[in-house]
């Protein structure tokens, strides 16, 4: 279950003027640094969890009906939004209590009884610390969040329980600059701007980064007071370790410094893989549903390959079949006939169009004189005809002219 970046045994480092001998120089790395990293988990629980602090907040109940307006009713071309009494001033007149009015309520006013507060699974929660406690010894993920962390021995960084003695901030910052950690913690101090918005008026002026987290292990110890004031160090108690803290702004990757104690705590409190925790009930550490996400390889190795069926090589695969009216190939296997009989469809236009074309030019063609003289003689013998006709002198001429039989 080991990951890429986990090593057996972390080195314990000690401080300058230490005496204390001990136990040896290193320590297995708990179970809980080779856990699975689930970004998806950590930023929901962090999510739900940072509304568990939000304070209520709502309008006033009276805000936009402190006056006695009444509508004036249809019948004054007007609209019929209640309207301010009396008048002799600006206010009397307009429009009250509408959301649309100047001075009226809010549309849905906010109420102090809106859903603040999330309620978040147990295992979900331990799921999401233990991804951040996995993440933080990745130097690659820690480094990715913005720690400066090149003069840090290693990850994760663990100190000699002599650090929980320090009482005094310029003995703390000596720590810091001999274990590294000190160019972190200057990195915090030079990123201090004021906050964008209108929390600078709230009790929130500044913003800054984060610096690194002290996790130590013995109750009550001063350690507190002589790291509290460094810019951006933050301390917590390995039994009562916060998301907020591990992953502010739901971001993996926090820089830790853990003490001894606080380190070898780890595999009681959060147990192992096959061993359930000391201090949670029944709780198991969440297994990774593969140890090595590199599929190709796992595919493709000789494990795999000497167990998986043969690759079919005489499989037929089913003619496609072609519709005969569309596909002429096709359509000739069926009825050997249909290329003659298109064929003589084609010769009998191509002699239809012929045939047009011979008469269209026939009659586009001059006419002789002649012609033209026999053609003219007729429409006169026409006229002459119809003019005889057309005197109705006799009720029978002009039938016949006509063309009506008795």
């Amino acid at each position: 279950m080991a990951a890429a970046a986990a090593r057996p045994l972390v080195s314990i480092q000690n401080l300058d003027g230490d005496m204390s001998t001990d136990g040896g120089n290193t320590l297995p790395l708990p179970d809980v640094m080779k856990a699975s990293i689930r970004p998806d988990i950590v930023k929901f629980v962090h999510a739900n969890m940072s509304k568990n602090s939000r304070q209520p907040y709502a309008v006033s109940r009276k805000a936009g009906h402190q006056t006695s307006a009444q509508s004036w009713g249809t019948g004054r071309a007007v609209s019929r939004i209640p309207r301010v009494p009396g008048g002799g001033t600006h206010r009397a007149g307009q429009g009250a209590f509408g959301n649309m009015c100047r001075g009226g309520r809010m549309f849905a006013p906010t109420r102090i009884w809106r859903r603040w507060h999330r309620k978040i699974n147990v295992n979900q929660k331990r799921y999401a610390i233990v991804s951040a406690l996995s993440a933080s010894a990745v130097p690659s993920i820690v480094l990715a969040r913005g720690h400066t962390i090149e003069g840090v021995p290693e990850l994760p960084l663990v100190v000699n329980d002599s650090i929980e003695g320090v009482e005094k901030t310029n003995a703390a910052i000596k720590v810091l600059k001999q274990l590294g950690a000190y160019a972190d913690a200057e990195k915090v101090k030079d990123s201090e701007k004021i906050r964008p918005g209108k929390g600078k008026m709230r009790n929130r002026r500044y913003v800054s980064k984060k610096g690194p987290l002290i996790v130590y292990g013995t109750q009550g110890t001063k350690i507190a007071k002589a790291f509290r004031n460094i810019p951006g160090v933050e301390l917590a108690n390995v039994e009562r370790l916060n998301l907020l803290k591990l992953a502010p702004g739901g971001h993996l990757g926090r820089f830790i410094i853990w003490t001894k104690s606080a380190f070898e705590k780890l595999d009681s409190i959060y147990g192992s893989f096959e061993k359930s925790s000391q201090k949670k009930k029944g709780y198991v550490l969440p297994r990774s549903k593969m140890v090595n996400a590199d599929l190709a390889r796992i595919i493709n190795s000789d494990e795999v390959q000497s167990v998986v069926r043969p690759i079919k090589k005489d499989s037929k695969r089913a003619p496609m079949k072609k519709n005969p009216l569309k596909n002429l190939n096709t359509l000739l296997r069926l009825n050997p006939y249909a290329k003659t009989a298109r064929r003589m469809a084609l010769l009998a236009e191509a002699q239809r169009v012929k045939a047009k074309k011979e008469k269209l030019e026939k009659k586009r063609t001059n006419i002789s004189k002649e012609e033209s003289a026999a053609i003219r003689a007729a429409g006169k013998a026409w006229y002459q005809t119809m003019i005889s006709d057309s005197d109705y002198t006799e009720f029978d001429v002009f039938q016949k002219w006509l063309g009506v039989s008795q």
